[in-house]
Order: structure tokens, then C-alpha cells, then sequence
């Protein structure tokens, strides 16, 4: 500390901290949207505060643990009390089980990736990321807003949070944008692809939103179904 702090990344990390304090006092006013949104724009910040540290050689440990304490507000806690005051509440002691499950997880799911950073974790994570994890709750409050949908007393969404509360400390293996080299030639397709996926988010993006969120977690799924069955046949 008495040789000073880089101000940029911390500076972007204390913005997502920010967010995700947005996110939840939005959430405990009964905004969900405008919750929903403030965690997309924590994941934002959550993704540049790393990359520049990177980019500019401004890694240091306070930096990593301030990352960490950011993370379990803006995608442990604010997404916890915005999907219990969302649709949680109506459960009533389970309810506040299942989303205090989440915030703990996420938590957890830090804690050991701090642990595990230089040797198991690397480009791919052990575990649903808790901004991944926060990005299929905030999606699915912005889906159900699109379509005007009540949660109520959702089973599927009770489900849902449970779920991804457990993906979160699993050590099933779910992909990162760090594996992704832009530096190397890549197919044409996956150049329309985006063209695609950026024009339904100007189109409908809730639901595009949503839709993403679903299948990323459903391909780490199935990929991880796979991996396992193809390892028990040897």
C-alpha cells in the first residue's frame, strides 16, 4: 500500500461496486427493471476493470481482493434480494433460504476462485461465474417485464435460482471470453453471427438477453453431461 494503487482498474472496479449498490436499492424499492439493468452494467465494468489491469500490466493483490468484495455485491447480493423481492417473497421462509443460498455460493464460488487463481483456473471456469450467474437473474426479471409476465409464486424461477446457486460452487467447467483469441483468423460465420445477435439486441433486447443467458447455461450443461458420459466409457 505505501508503494500506491493503480486508479484506473479500481477506479472501473468501485464503478461496478457502485452498480451493483444501485441494483440493490432499486430492488428494495420495488424497481426490478432498473435493478436488472444496474447488474448488467456492474458485469461491464466487472469485464474492463480486469482486462485493463491486464493491458497495463496494473495486476496487484489489493486489486484482486477489491475485485472479489465488488463481485459479492453487485452479483451476490443485489441479484439475491432483487429476485426474493421479485418473486422469492411469496415462498416465504424458503424463499429467503434459496436467495440467501445464492449470495452465500457466490461467496464461496469467489472465494475459491481466489484460491485457485494461477493453477486450476485459467482460461475456462470451475463453476458458473457469479456474473454469469447474475446475468440469468437479471435477464429473466427483464424477460418477464418484456413480456408482461408476473412472477407471483414462481416454481420456475424458485428453481432457477436454486440451480444456479449450486452451479456457482460445482466444479463442472463453463466457458470464458478469455478463451476467445480476437488476434487469430476466425470463421466467417461467426462474423454474421454477431451481426445477428447485435441486431435482435437492438430489435429485443430482453428477450435476446434472456436467450443468451439460457443458453450459455444450457450448453455448460450439456457439454459437461458429454464430458462426463465420454469419460465413463473408457
Amino acid at each position: 500500500m505505501r508503494k500506491g494503487i493503480y486508479i484506473l482498474p479500481n477506479t472501473l472496479t468501485l464503478c461496478g461496486m457502485f452498480s451493483g449498490f444501485y441494483a440493490l436499492l432499486s430492488a428494495i424499492k420495488g424497481n426490478y427493471p432498473a435493478a436488472s439493468w444496474a447488474v448488467m452494467v456492474a458485469m461491464v465494468f466487472d469485464g474492463l476493470d480486469g482486462w485493463i489491469a491486464r493491458r497495463t500490466h496494473a495486476t496487484t493483490r489489493f486489486g484482486i481482493e477489491l475485485d472479489s468484495l465488488s463481485d459479492v455485491i453487485a452479483f451476490g447480493v443485489a441479484p439475491s434480494v432483487l429476485l426474493y423481492r421479485w418473486a422469492l417473497q411469496p415462498f416465504g421462509r424458503v424463499g429467503w433460504a434459496v436467495a440467501f443460498l445464492f449470495t452465500a455460493c457466490a461467496a464461496l464460488r469467489l472465494a475459491r476462485f481466489n484460491v485457485q487463481m494461477g493453477s486450476a483456473e485459467r482460461k475456462s471456469f470451475t463453476g458458473l461465474p457469479t456474473p454469469g450467474a447474475a446475468f440469468i437473474g437479471a435477464s429473466t426479471v427483464l424477460f418477464y417485464d418484456e413480456m408482461g409476465w408476473a412472477a407471483g409464486k414462481s416454481g420456475f424461477v424458485l428453481l432457477m435460482v436454486f440451480v444456479t446457486a449450486l452451479l456457482m460452487v460445482s466444479t463442472l467447467r463453463f466457458h470464458s471470453i478469455k478463451e476467445i483469441d480476437i488476434s487469430k483468423r476466425k470463421p466467417f460465420w461467426i462474423l454474421v453471427a454477431l451481426v445477428i445477435v447485435f441486431a435482435l439486441l437492438l430489435m429485443r433486447p430482453e428477450a435476446t438477453l434472456f436467450a443468451v443467458a439460457m443458453l450459455y447455461l444450457a450448453e455448460g450443461i450439456i457439454e459437461n453431461i458429454y464430458l462426463y458420459a465420454r469419460a465413463h466409457k473408457k
